[in-house]
């Protein structure tokens, strides 16, 4: 739903200014924020009431109204927005309180992330080869989500003042602005390398200007490489390496947090790597990694095993 900030309420406004400013959401965000707002509003416009002061009421109304088209995990969004919305305004003194407080978030089922065998990430980052400038690029993109767990978003925004190849480190900016500093691994470190002296070279001896102004990865015209041209050229590879599934970016991702887990590294640990805030977020691959864990049950616990 595209929407005019300017038709909005003057307290969404005033909230659309500090997702953008103080609390520097993605584009992406603001607009879902302002998306779900906009409906809001205009479901309390239609049924006579007033954006400050509303009601648990009113929220649950709408949220049932929203029902209709909407699933669980949408829901839960969506009375999340609202919560953020009204916290918002209570802290700059422009609402008493948080109607959406007292209004329970339905029930979201529990979904595991997807994740490949170790093998199979194997065969997908070398599918691309070093034939050409793109496939040296992808090589790079694919062994760097899957050596650093990062977002697609975090991947497309790096610039070459980010990387510190001798090191093995890369600095990241993720969600609400943190940043965070992540190790790169060796195969990764190489395809990064042939990349930049390569097929970055390559792309960009052809195009007018500077290109993306020291954006790591770039396009065949230049430009910042975006989220879905990641996904579009990820999609070539799921093909080229024979793998029966569609691959989202984010499920390397996944795999990083997984095969860590399964090597022995520590869950707080991981949960650096990845910049989650909670570590209830990172608990959910522990589901992934049942056989292990029982495992190291068996191998631990003395009484884990029946007597002879």
């Amino acid at each position: 739903m595209a929407q005019d900030v300017a038709d909005l309420p003057d307290e969404v406004q005033r909230f659309a200014r500090w997702l953008e400013g103080e609390r520097r959401a993605s584009p992406q965000t603001s607009r879902a924020y302002l998306s779900d707002l906009a409906a809001y509003a205009a479901f309390l416009g239609a049924s006579g009431v007033a954006i400050v002061p509303s009601s648990p009421g009113a929220v649950r109304g709408w949220l049932g109204r929203e029902a209709a088209t909407s699933g669980p995990t949408s829901l839960a969004r969506k009375l999340s927005t609202v919560r953020t919305f009204y916290r918002f305004l209570v802290k700059e003194r422009l609402a008493t309180s948080n109607p959406a407080r007292a209004v329970q978030a339905p029930r979201r089922p529990t979904r595991l992330p997807e994740v490949l065998p170790e093998a199979d990430v194997a065969a997908l980052v070398e599918a691309p080869g070093d034939a050409s400038p793109l496939g040296l690029r992808d090589r790079a993109f694919l062994e760097l989500l899957y050596s650093s767990g990062l977002r697609v978003s975090e991947l497309t925004g790096l610039d070459l003042d980010d990387l510190d190849l001798q090191e093995g480190m890369v600095r990241v900016l993720g969600k609400g602005g943190k940043e965070r500093v992540v190790p790169v691994g060796g195969p990764a470190r190489d395809a990064v390398r042939r990349w930049i002296a390569e097929g970055r070279a390559a792309l960009l001896a052809g195009v007018d200007g500077a290109g993306a102004h020291g954006a790591l990865f770039v396009n065949y015209r230049g430009g910042r490489l975006s989220p879905r041209s990641v996904a579009r050229r990820l999609d070539r590879w799921v093909t080229a390496a024979g793998l029966p599934r569609h691959v989202h970016p984010h499920v390397l991702r996944h795999c990083f947090a997984t095969h860590l887990l399964g090597n022995g590294a520590d869950l707080r640990g991981i949960q650096e790597l990845l910049g989650h805030a909670s570590l209830s977020t990172t608990q959910r691959y522990t589901h992934l990694d049942w056989k292990r864990l029982a495992d190291v049950y068996d191998r631990a616990h003395p009484r884990a095993r029946s007597g002879p």
